[in-house]
């Protein structure tokens, strides 16, 4: 996991997540996920980019199950932003990077 994305769980999703000053992009993933790992460079990019402007973040949906439960997460992965405490929009798959771009962008 890159310098700029944090790694968070189901206790810390309220404090980092949705109490957080600027948007959050909340990557929901597993570790067994082909598409997971294809985005996940794509993720670092746009973390990189976007820093100081967004928090970016990770959650293993193995590992911690009520919070994707909660925002409906089927499929993985699963990208979502979140501003002021509530779901701006969400992206499922390995999508291309323009999309991801396109859904941080809603948020600024």
């Amino acid at each position: 996991m890159g310098e700029n994305i944090i790694n968070v769980t189901d206790s810390t999703f309220e404090s980092m997540v949705l109490k957080s000053d600027v948007p959050a992009l909340v990557d929901f993933w597993a570790s067994w996920c082909a598409p997971c790992r294809a985005i996940a460079p794509l993720v670092e990019e746009m973390a990189q980019e976007y820093s100081g402007k967004i928090r970016v973040a990770k959650m293993n949906v193995d590992d911690n199950p009520a919070t994707p439960g909660k925002y409906g997460v089927r499929g993985i992965p699963t990208l979502i932003l979140f501003k002021g405490g509530k779901v701006i929009d969400q992206l499922v798959g390995a999508v291309p990077k323009n999309q991801i771009k396109d859904l941080i962008d809603k948020g600024l």
